[in-house]
């Protein structure tokens, strides 16, 4: 049996717009506990996102989280010595830190100049439906789609 659940940590909200799910985001973009830089980072980012587009830079921001959120994913079960890729649903809390995980780790392989524009033009991208990131949770649930026989395997 495992240990009991660990208690659930509550985030502050972000200085600027006072929203958590930019301090998740942060979080996850802060490198060697360089909270101020990434906050940079994001900040600068989203000004370029609402330079390029027009429109308010944040709701740009999480319309492109939104796009890039999977609500299936596959996961290995194993039924009497054979390995199955069963599709599941994708929890609230999971489907927001994939989607993060994602749109961080596609921006930091692209290949502008600064971290600010990589995130700048994957955030734009996502946001239009295209881009790295939204090409992973295509190929995400189309895994799962390939995989819908072992759906029974639910457990």
């Amino acid at each position: 049996m495992r240990k009991a659940k660990p208690k659930k940590r509550y985030i502050l909200p972000d200085p600027k717009f006072q929203d958590t799910l930019v301090t998740k985001f942060v979080n996850y973009l802060m490198v060697d506990g360089k909270k101020s830089l990434a906050y940079g980072i994001f900040y600068d980012a989203i000004d370029i996102v609402n330079e390029k587009t027009g429109e308010n830079g944040l709701e740009v921001w999480k319309k492109a989280l939104n796009n890039v959120m999977p609500s299936v994913e596959v996961k290995s079960r194993r039924v009497g010595g054979a390995t199955f890729q069963v599709p599941m649903e994708v929890r609230p809390e999971r489907k927001t830190s994939l989607g993060i995980k994602w749109l961080i780790s596609y921006s930091r392989s692209r290949n502008e100049k600064t971290m600010v524009e990589r995130l700048a033009n994957e955030i734009v991208a996502a946001s239009k439906g295209e881009g790295a990131a939204i090409k992973k949770k295509d190929d995400t649930h189309r895994m799962a789609e390939a995989n819908k026989a072992f759906s029974h395997f639910r457990f």
